[in-house]
Formats: structure tokens, C-alpha cells, sequence
């Protein structure tokens, strides 16, 4: 590997790092070199770590062919009027570096995105190029996520999602407006009209699988198997946390994403004076992360999360405790739950029960009544479910009388915290 490389690596690597579409595992770094010897790292330039839905971490290569871009978006890091370190990969180097990071067992994929050089076709035909390279000449079998350019023509779209596991086109913003503000030269309806041209691909390749008994007569076509997501900006222009979520489930519905993923804003150098001063708080991210998921997997509305205020000021969700729990303090009436006979929809309801224990309880209550004993076997947090739950041996007298005073009880103390734990 020369120093060119090394130098492009970390330029290319580190003005990835703004794209939220991979999670870090929050694993210890360890370098495999050291005194303990053995093989792969969690650490090393360009590396992240995603995860699969069936919870297995994946380390991927996270890159940027180039950070040169034409565009002058406000919020961008690598905007055509900053003064950043610029540097561009040749398809062949992402290609060489891929296989030699994926040999060292560094990684089991890559995600690839790039600024905008000369116009959206060229530089689709040169995120599209390395993943046809890595597939057709080197038969790469790893994870590949390629960040599609919405502007790019549809017979790249399609070769894209021929070569990658998963396609993704960033909407930027929570709200038109705030495109047209901080990006005005991109374009929301391309951006939706890219996005839709993924979805009806990819339902079109679904439907061509033959189905489970069937006689597999040719191997059926594949298109970006993994499916699509999109990325959002968070507290760079005036979008309020209800304007986020109502944009979520929009994309949701209109292009059945796998994810949406949010990003706080964070403040770049020699910024535009329209951008904020500083960053939101990072639990608010975090927030709108377990908003997400009671919108994805507990059956909750928008309306419920995140409640137009009467005075019409800014929505935004409780920073001290997680919205489940913010929305059962705003409802007390619909607690205590009884736990031996609630269904299923109404036991996600309750602060501190995940989708999983919730499928224990109903399959245990099948077999005996639950007691107070049986919570703790659920490696739950007890106190948390206690104030909003009733069994046999167990009833929160007067514990909803005060939400204030409960509230005060179970605000944890600031911390890194886990999704409802």
C-alpha cells in the first residue's frame, strides 16, 4: 500500500464518517498486530460496523470514492466552497483495498458513497464500476452498500442494485423547505422519484423468486436483496421532532425502507450563518431512534409520540426519559395493565416491555398466571414495568396518581443509554 493511498484513505475515510446509514458497535479497539497477536481489528481507518436484522455485526469498509462535489450544501463538510483536504480514489484502489482488507479478515463488506464529480451520471458509473469490478471480476461474495446519486439515470439505478446488497439515497432534510434553504440545488421530487424507482425494482425482484416447494427452473434475478434506506439531518434547519417522524412514516410508506436513520447536525468549519451555532443534543437522536422503533415494531402513531402542542410551538420529544415511557406518563388511565390477561398490543404498551418479553409473557400465561417472581426471570427492568403493571401478588396502589412525582422516580441519571432499556 503506497502513502498516496494511506493519505487518501484517511481524508476519504474520515469525510464518510458523517454518514449515519452505518452504526459503530461501540467495541473496544484492538490492534491485531500488537502483543496478543491474531486475526481482524474493530478499529483502523475507514472501518465501521453495521448490523443484520437477524443482530449479527458486520464490519464494513466506510469510504468515500472522492470528497471533491459540485454541490454547495450548506451542512456538507464537503461542499464545492470549503477549504477541506481533497482527495479522489480511483475505482481500482477502492477495488484493491476492499480484497486487501477483506483477506486480513478487517472486514466482510463495503460501503461506498462520493461527492458529486462532474455530474450524477459519471460519478454513478463509478460507485457502480467498483461493485461490478469486485462481483463479476474478483467474485466478491461480501456485504456491499452503495449510496445511490438520485440524479443518476435509471439504467444505472438498475446496475446498482444488480452488484449491491443495499441501495440508499439520502432526503437530506426532514422537510422541503429546509432542502430548499440549505440545498437548494438538489431536487425533492428527484429524490422521490429515485427512491420510488428503487422500490418497485425491488419488489419486482421479490417477485420473481420462485416460491418455498416451487421447481427453481433459472436462478431469479436480484436487486438490492437487502434492501433500501435514507438518511436524515437533525437540528440543521428549524424541523421539529413531529416534522422528523411525520417524514419517516411517509418513507416507510411510500418506499417500504428497511431504515431511515438520523444524524444531529453537526457544526462543520467556515459555516454558512444560516446553519445553527452548535450541534443538538445528542440524546435527541437517540430519541428519535426509539421513536422510530415504537413506530416500526409497538404499533404507536405519530400522534401519540410526539403531540402537536395548542400554542403551535415546536414538538420535540422528552430528552430525560424515552417516549414510551413519556407517553404512558401522559396516560395514565390506560394503566395498570394486567398481565395475565392484557393482549398483545396493549402489553407493548407498557414502559420496560420489549417485543420479545412481551412474546414470553403470552406464550408463559398460557401454561399459569404470572406472578411478581416471573418479572425478574424476564431480565426486565423491574422497576420501570412495576408502577404501570398488576398481578396477583402485585398492585400499584396510587403509583399513577402523581405521573410528575413517578416521572422524577424514573428518570434515569444521564448516562449512554440502550434502546427501552
Amino acid at each position: 500500500m503506497t502513502v498516496s493511498t494511506l493519505e487518501k484513505l484517511a481524508i476519504l475515510a474520515d469525510a464518510a464518517k458523517y454518514d449515519a446509514s452505518c452504526a459503530s458497535s461501540g467495541a473496544r479497539k484492538q490492534d491485531s498486530l500488537g502483543k496478543g497477536g491474531g486475526i481482524g481489528s474493530t478499529g483502523g481507518m475507514g472501518i465501521c460496523h453495521s448490523y443484520t436484522p437477524d443482530g449479527r455485526c458486520v464490519s464494513l469498509l466506510k469510504i468515500l470514492l472522492t470528497n471533491f462535489c459540485v454541490y454547495d450544501c450548506a451542512y456538507c463538510v464537503n461542499r464545492v466552497s470549503s477549504n477541506v483536504p481533497r482527495a479522489r480514489f480511483r475505482t481500482g484502489e477502492v477495488v484493491a483495498l476492499t480484497l486487501d482488507f477483506y483477506k486480513r479478515n478487517y472486514i466482510e463488506g463495503l460501503f461506498l458513497s462520493s461527492g458529486i464529480i462532474r455530474n450524477g451520471d459519471y460519478t454513478m458509473e463509478q460507485l457502480v464500476e467498483v461493485a461490478r469490478c469486485l462481483r463479476e471480476d474478483h467474485q466478491f461474495r461480501g456485504y456491499i452498500h452503495l449510496k445511490t446519486i438520485p440524479e443518476a439515470s435509471p439504467e444505472l439505478l438498475a446496475l446498482a442494485g444488480r452488484y449491491a446488497d443495499r441501495l440508499s439515497i439520502n432526503v437530506e432534510l426532514p422537510t422541503e423547505a429546509g432542502l430548499q434553504q440549505l440545498a437548494p440545488q438538489k431536487d425533492a421530487g428527484g429524490i422521490r422519484d429515485a427512491m420510488g424507482q428503487l422500490r418497485w425494482r425491488i419488489e419486482e425482484a421479490k417477485q420473481a423468486r420462485p416460491k418455498p416447494g416451487a421447481k427453481r427452473l433459472a436462478r431469479a434475478p436480484t436487486f438490492a436483496s437487502a434492501g433500501q434506506s435514507t438518511q436524515m439531518i437533525v437540528g440543521a434547519d428549524a424541523a421539529d421532532d413531529r416534522d422528523v417522524l411525520d417524514t419517516s412514516v411517509r418513507l416507510y410508506g411510500d418506499y417500504h425502507l428497511k431504515r431511515v436513520y438520523y444524524s444531529a447536525f453537526s457544526p462543520i468549519p467556515d459555516a454558512s450563518k444560516v446553519l445553527p451555532l452548535k450541534s443538538p443534543p445528542l440524546v435527541r437522536e437517540h430519541r428519535l431512534y426509539q421513536a422510530d422503533w415504537l413506530l416500526r415494531f409497538y404499533e404507536f402513531e405519530v400522534d401519540e409520540i410526539a403531540p402537536r402542542a395548542a400554542d403551535g410551538s415546536a414538538t420535540l420529544l422528552d430528552l430525560d426519559i424515552d417516549p414510551k415511557l413519556a407517553w404512558a406518563l401522559r396516560n395514565p388511565a390506560c394503566f395498570p395493565v394486567d398481565l395475565n390477561t392484557a393482549p398483545r398490543e396493549t402489553l407493548l404498551r407498557v414502559p420496560g416491555l420489549g417485543t420479545r418479553n412481551v412474546d414470553k409473557i403470552l406464550s408463559a400465561r398460557g401454561h399459569r398466571r404470572l406472578r411478581l417472581d416471573d418479572l425478574a426471570r424476564l431480565r426486565a427492568p423491574v422497576k420501570k414495568m412495576l408502577p404501570f403493571v398488576q398481578l396477583p401478588d402485585h398492585h400499584p396502589h396510587g403509583a399513577l396518581d402523581r405521573p410528575d412525582r413517578l416521572r422524577t422516580l424514573l428518570a434515569p441519571p444521564p448516562r449512554q443509554a440502550g434502546l427501552f432499556d
